[in-house]
Formats: structure tokens, sequence, C-alpha cells
């Protein structure tokens, strides 16, 4: 084990919001076929915190994010996806695509009480050797590495953008995807999980899971 791991504590949506992202992914592979599936080591999920942490502090992390769990009125947290929009994610001619999400006040409290609980056990200055990588992964880009460590203060409170990643597309795909109506939908909180990330911020190895869902 490396002394630093790159975690995603993350929401993982409901069957039917799942359902919408698989077949948004699919809609990406025709246009991008190298992209990736979403499936069990690319979980598709909506991250609410990103972190560099010491890897021996995994155990009091995932404490620290049961505690703040026990503390969120879950029922309250509200997330609508509402369009799909794509990032510049440094491959010419692609981009990455995801799903947008609305969240309200509720979800921005439980953000906050995340951060609060794990800062403790957060360094800086991670590397490729936090993330996981393997034969289908086997590089970890900067850019990757640098949306970590910037996570906060970047995507924090009234700068956070929650999404679901749905995979790549070419640009000129993209602008006829975005072009088309697009019908939102409410995404309901099934699990809260720790992963250990991979590349392009995927979720790659389930450390730990709580359910969330009635």
């Amino acid at each position: 084990m490396t002394d630093l791991t790159a975690i995603d504590i993350l929401i993982n949506p409901d069957e039917v919001a799942l359902a919408r992202a698989r077949a948004v992914n699919q809609r990406m592979r025709r246009s991008v076929p190298s992209g990736f599936a979403l499936d069990a080591t690319h979980a598709p999920h909506i991250t609410t915190l990103q972190r560099f942490v010491r890897t021996a502090d995994l155990d009091e992390v995932f404490d620290a994010v049961e505690k703040a769990i026990a503390e969120t009125d879950v029922p309250a947290l509200k997330l609508r996806a509402i369009a799909i929009r794509h990032a510049d994610w440094g491959v010419p001619g692609q981009g990455l695509a995801v799903l947008q999400v609305q969240p309200n006040d509720a979800v921005l409290d439980y953000q906050a009480r995340l951060l609060a609980a794990v800062s403790p056990h957060v360094e800086s200055g991670g590397t490729a050797a936090a993330f996981v990588t393997d034969a289908e992964d086997p590089d970890i880009s900067p850019t990757t590495i640098g949306w970590v460590e910037g996570f906060v203060p970047a995507q924090i409170g009234a700068s956070y953008i929650p999404h679901i990643t749905v995979g790549f597309a070419t640009l000129d795909d993209l602008k006829e995807i975005e072009a088309a109506a697009f019908d939102a939908f409410d995404v309901h909180p099934a699990s809260a999980a720790v992963y250990h990330l991979g590349n392009n911020g995927t979720a790659r190895r389930l450390l730990k899971t709580w359910p969330l869902g009635s």
C-alpha cells in the first residue's frame, strides 16, 4: 500500500437513475468505442468529496464518514439531473460527458459535514501511486491528480457541481447531444460509499458502503 490513497466519498444513485446513466454511456460509446463502460469497476455515481488521505488512516476515515451520515437527515437530500454537459479532459477532439445534477442546500450541508469529518486524515501531494492502476488503466493523468488535489476548494459549497460521469464522446457528437431536449429526472440516493479512485475520476474499487434508501 502507498502512503496516500485517492478516495471518492460518493452517493450511489437509485436504479432508475443508473439505467438512465447507462443508456447515455452506451450512446457515448457509439461515438468513442474505446471509452469506458459503466460497470462494477467504473461505478456510476455522484461524487460528494474527493481527497488524498493517509492510507494508514482509512479505518478512521470510514468511521468519520459513518458519523457524518448518522448526523444527516438523509430524506432531505434532493438531487435532480438537469442536462448533459461535457468538459475538455485533454483528449483532442473528445469531451468527457456528464449528467449535470442540481443539489439542494441539504446536500451542501452534508458535503460540509463530510469535509470537516475527514480533514484530519487528509494530506496534499498525492501522486499516481495513490490511485488504482491496472492493465486497463496503467497510467493516471496529471488532470486526474490535479482534480483530486484541488477538489477543495474548487468543488465545495456554492462552487460544487455534482454530476454522474457517463463517458467520452467526440466534440461533434456532443454538440448534437447537448442541443437535444433533455428529460430532467430526480436522483434518489440509494447508498453512500468510499471508493478508491482510478483514472479520469472513475470509482474503481469499493472500500466501504452504507445504505441510505428506505
